[in-house]
C-alpha cells in the first residue's frame, strides 16, 4: 500500500472506511427491504466532501481525481454500503460538465453534485443497440435556438432521485449528413420526459429505469460542450465510468472475502478452525490475490486518467473493469461456500451479493466487448464485425 499510495491516499481510505462501517451492510439491506434510498449515508458522505473528491474546488469539489473518488466508493463497498449511484453522478456527469460543459452549466450543476444536494442520472444504453453506441437511436435536432429530443433508454440507473439525465443522443452532421454522438441535460420534469421502474432481482436500493422522450423541447443551453466534440465528450465520461465500476466490485469482492475470513477463523467442525484446512485457506488467498492484482489495473487506470492520457486510461480502465468483476464474482462465490449453508442464509447477508456481483460482468459493457477491445487495440488483431 504504501508503494503505489500517497499518506493523502492512504488517510482518505482509513476516514472513509469509518464512514462505511457505521452504516455498514444491514444499512443497506434495511433500505433494499423497506424500498428506501441510501439518503443517510448519500447527505453525510457530500457534507463531509467525499461525493465531489474530483470536482474542481472553484465548484465546491475537493480538486482531486477519479484516483481519489474510486478509493471512496471502493471503501464504503468494502463496509458493505456501497453507493452505486457515484458511478454515475458525479464520476461521469460531474466529470464531463466540469471538462466540457459552459461556465453557466458548472455553476448550475457542479455545487449541487459535489456536496449530494444535486444528482444526476446517465442515459446511454437503448433497447435495440446494446453495448454498439453506434446503434443508437435517440436523435436531436435544432429547433430555433433550441433542440427536440426523442427515442427511449433502458437501464438507466436512480432516475427517480436524479435531478436530471445527461442523455447521450445523436445529430446530423451538417457536412456529411451523418449521425454523430451529442449529450444533452435533460431536467426531470421537462415536458415529454417519462421513466418507468425495470424490475431486476438486484438487492441494491438504487433501481433501473427505461426512459421514454417524445419530442422533449430543450434550450440551447442543454447542450454540453462541442457538438461536434461528442464523441471525446463521451469516451470522457465512459472512461470513468469503468474505473467506478471496477470500484465497486472491489468493493464488495474485499466484504464478501473479509466475511468469509472471519468465519474461516473462527468456525470449528473438528479440532482446528476451517481456516486452518488448505481446501478452505487456499481458495481465499487467491482470492486475495485476485482483489490485489484488480485494485492495482484500477489504480494504474485512474492515474492515467488524471493524468490526462485519454488514450491510455482507456486500455487501463477495461482492464481494470473486467479483472475487478471478475473478482468480485470469485470471490463471491468462494465466500458463500466458505460459509456453506449459512452463506445463503440472511443473517449473514451474502447470498444477496451473488446476483449483484454479476452487475460488474455485464455493466456498463460486457467482458466479451472488452476482450474486443483489448484484441483489437492492444493485439492489433483484426474485427470480426
Amino acid at each position: 500500500m504504501t508503494l503505489v499510495e500517497s499518506t493523502e491516499h492512504t488517510d482518505l481510505r482509513a476516514a472513509v472506511a469509518a464512514l462505511g462501517r457505521r452504516y455498514g451492510r444491514e444499512y443497506i439491506a434495511q433500505a433494499v427491504r423497506e424500498g428506501k434510498h441510501a439518503d443517510e449515508l448519500w447527505a453525510e458522505a457530500g457534507r463531509l466532501g467525499y461525493l465531489g473528491v474530483n470536482l474542481p474546488v472553484e465548484y465546491g469539489g475537493g480538486g482531486g481525481g477519479i484516483s481519489e473518488l474510486s478509493i471512496v466508493l471502493e471503501e464504503l463497498g468494502a463496509a458493505g454500503s456501497p453507493l452505486l449511484l457515484m458511478v454515475v453522478s458525479p464520476a461521469i456527469c460531474g466529470t464531463v460538465i466540469a471538462r466540457f460543459g459552459t461556465e453557466e452549466q458548472k455553476r448550475k450543476w457542479l455545487p449541487g453534485l459535489a456536496s449530494g444536494a444535486l444528482r444526476m442520472a446517465f442515459g446511454i444504453t437503448e433497447p435495440e443497440a446494446g453495448s454498439n453506441s453506434h446503434r443508437i437511436t435517440t436523435t436531436a435536432r435544432r429547433d430555433g435556438d433550441g433542440w427536440v429530443l426523442g427515442g427511449r433508454k433502458v437501464f438507466i440507473s436512480g432516475v427517480d432521485v436524479a435531478d436530471a439525465t445527461l442523455i447521450v443522443g445523436r445529430t446530423e452532421d451538417a457536412r456529411t449528413g451523418k449521425l454523430k454522438p451529442c449529450l444533452f441535460i435533460v431536467e426531470r420534469e421537462t415536458p415529454g420526459f417519462s421513466f418507468r421502474r425495470i424490475p431486476m432481482e438486484l438487492a441494491l436500493p438504487e433501481a433501473q429505469f427505461e426512459l421514454v422522450m417524445d419530442d422533449v423541447r430543450l434550450p440551447g443551453d442543454a447542450l454540453v460542450g462541442n457538438e461536434d466534440a461528442g464523441l471525446l465528450q463521451l469516451f470522457a465520461g465512459l472512461n470513468p465510468e469503468r474505473i467506478m465500476t471496477a470500484a465497486f466490485a472491489l468493493g464488495m469482492a474485499r466484504y464478501a472475502l473479509g466475511r468469509a475470513v472471519e468465519y474461516a477463523r473462527t468456525r470449528q467442525v473438528w479440532k482446528e478452525p476451517i481456516g486452518a484446512h488448505q481446501a478452505v485457506a487456499h481458495p481465499l488467498a487467491q482470492s486475495h490475490i485476485e482483489i490485489e492484482l484488480a485494485r492495482l489495473m484500477m489504480r494504474k487506470a485512474a492515474h492515467l486518467y488524471d493524468s490526462g492520457d485519454d488514450a491510455g486510461a482507456g486500455e487501463a480502465a477495461n482492464m481494470a473493469k473486467f479483472a475487478a468483476a471478475d473478482a468480485a464474482v470469485r470471490a463471491v462465490d468462494q465466500a458463500v461456500h466458505t460459509l456453506g449453508g449459512n452463506g445463503l442464509s440472511t443473517e449473514y447477508g451474502l447470498a444477496q451479493l451473488i446476483t449483484a456481483s454479476r452487475v460488474a460482468r455485464v455493466a456498463p459493457i460486457s467482458r466479451e466487448m472488452i476482450l474486443n477491445y483489448v484484441s483489437h487495440r492492444t493485439l492489433g488483431l483484426p474485427k470480426s464485425y
